[in-house]
């Protein structure tokens, strides 16, 4: 959430972020009802004041006479009381109801859009793979060679389900394996930390973190609305993680983090569950959308100065990644209309997809500034001995089923097989080159 004094001083481009992120909220009235508020709490307090100063004169009083006019005081700061208090809890239960729908702020060069089709692309890399034969869908290759079953997952768990098999199991954890040994490399990190003008080389710290979050929780992180899409458990008050950085997040609520400790930076591996609500007929065949699948995310805890240079490093991670894997890809500026609430910038990178012909989303990088850590309370202590709220970043790492598309995809042979990406290779069992046929396995 935005601090209401932030809000208060910079209405205007708070009221443009509500504007360009399409919040239906009124601003005035919000800050109107902000105004309100802190009279009534003011004129509260000021009661509750004379009321203890009251009964300390009680009790020095040397009259009943005396006495008998301070206690009639006393009822009258009462009644004033009884009725500014339901008055002041009416408009803070409104006001903390609007505060929380205020979202955050947008960088100056995030692009102004109403939705994806005015999401910006900053560059491309690759070529596109050229075929002399007509290329398959993820689907057909999986099928063929037996490695992803959704027709199965189907009659065990319904539709959006699906059953990795075989090498497509041991390329998932190839990609694992890959990841980590990328992000807690620290010559490969300090190169990319280098390149994005990143004061810090530190590595990554793997976690697997857990897959249910506390209700209360997910609303400090602002993930929990909308619910429709998520798995919420509501007599346990938990909800299905949809991502790692969902219980990354929160990993020091209500902590004071020294400086030197600072960046602080996690990878973790989770199963995430999504209801995928408002996207019916969409991505329905194979394991592009899918209501479980499995994540590597990235998660960062930055000193406020360097929060926009960690995004920076952290794209410059993603786009290694795909680089390694020799995918082609470009990298896109998502626009205000398409941003996510918390996000002051955000940045997707979007792999080619053969079979689609274009480019689809495999990886999002969000920084919220502090947007998250006022509520999860997770601050700083600034070696000037100044309390300050961290900055946070979390971004994707590897989305498996995506990626698991991608290279069967633009991997893929004449002859139905698929070759594994060099870079995985030493993680195969037998460090296998490709992925073939049943029938000629």
């Amino acid at each position: 959430m935005l601090d209401i004094k932030f809000i208060r001083e910079n209405k205007e481009e708070v009221a443009e972020a509500i504007k360009h992120k399409k919040v239906g909220l009124d601003l005035d009235y919000f800050l109107k009802l902000d105004k309100k508020r802190a009279e009534l709490l003011q004129e509260i307090e000021k009661l509750n004041s004379l009321k203890n100063n009251l009964n300390n004169l009680i009790k020095e009083s040397k009259s009943e006479d005396e006495k008998v006019k301070i206690i009639e005081k006393g009822k009258e700061i009462k009644a004033e009381l009884d009725d500014n208090e339901p008055q002041y809890n009416k408009i803070k239960e409104e006001y903390e109801d609007l505060a929380d729908k205020i979202p955050n702020v947008i960088s100056k060069d995030t692009p102004i859009g109403k939705d994806e089709k005015e999401n910006k692309v900053i560059r491309k890399s690759g070529e596109p793979p050229k075929f002399s034969f007509k290329p398959k869908d993820h689907m057909e290759l999986g099928e063929t060679l037996d490695i992803i079953d959704t027709k199965t997952a189907a009659r065990i768990s319904g539709a959006r389900f699906n059953y990795i098999k075989g090498e497509a199991v041991m390329l998932q954890f190839a990609l694992a394996q890959f990841i980590l040994k990328t992000l807690t490399n620290e010559k490969i990190i300090s190169q990319l930390a280098k390149k994005t003008d990143n004061p810090s080389s530190k590595v990554f710290i793997p976690v697997v973190p857990p897959a249910m979050i506390k209700s209360e929780v997910m609303k400090k992180m602002d993930r929990f609305s909308p619910i429709e899409d998520k798995y919420y458990l509501k007599e346990d008050e938990l909800l299905l993680a949809g991502s790692a950085e969902h219980a990354l997040g929160p990993i020091h609520m209500d902590q004071v983090l020294k400086e030197k400790e600072l960046p602080l930076r996690y990878i973790g591996y989770s199963t995430a569950f999504r209801r995928e609500a408002g996207s019916y007929g969409k991505d329905t065949r194979g394991i592009l959308r899918c209501h479980q699948f499995d994540k590597m995310e990235m998660e960062s805890f930055t000193l406020p100065e360097n929060g926009l240079r960690e995004q920076d490093f952290i794209v410059a991670i993603q786009e290694y990644i795909v680089s390694q894997l020799k995918i082609p890809y470009q990298v896109v500026s998502i626009c205000s209309g398409d941003m996510g609430k918390p996000d002051f910038r955000q940045i997707d990178i979007e792999c080619w997809i053969p079979s689609q012909n274009k480019y689809r989303e495999t990886h999002t990088s969000d920084y919220m500034t502090d947007f998250q850590a006022r509520r999860l309370n997770t601050r700083v202590k600034r070696d000037s001995e100044k309390i300050a709220l961290v900055h946070m970043n979390d971004a994707t790492a590897i989305a498996m089923g995506r990626i698991l598309i991608a290279i069967m995809e633009n991997y893929q042979q004449a002859d139905g097989s698929i070759k594994i990406p060099e870079v995985l290779q030493p993680w195969m069992p037998g460090k296998i080159k490709i992925i073939k046929n049943i029938i000629s396995r």
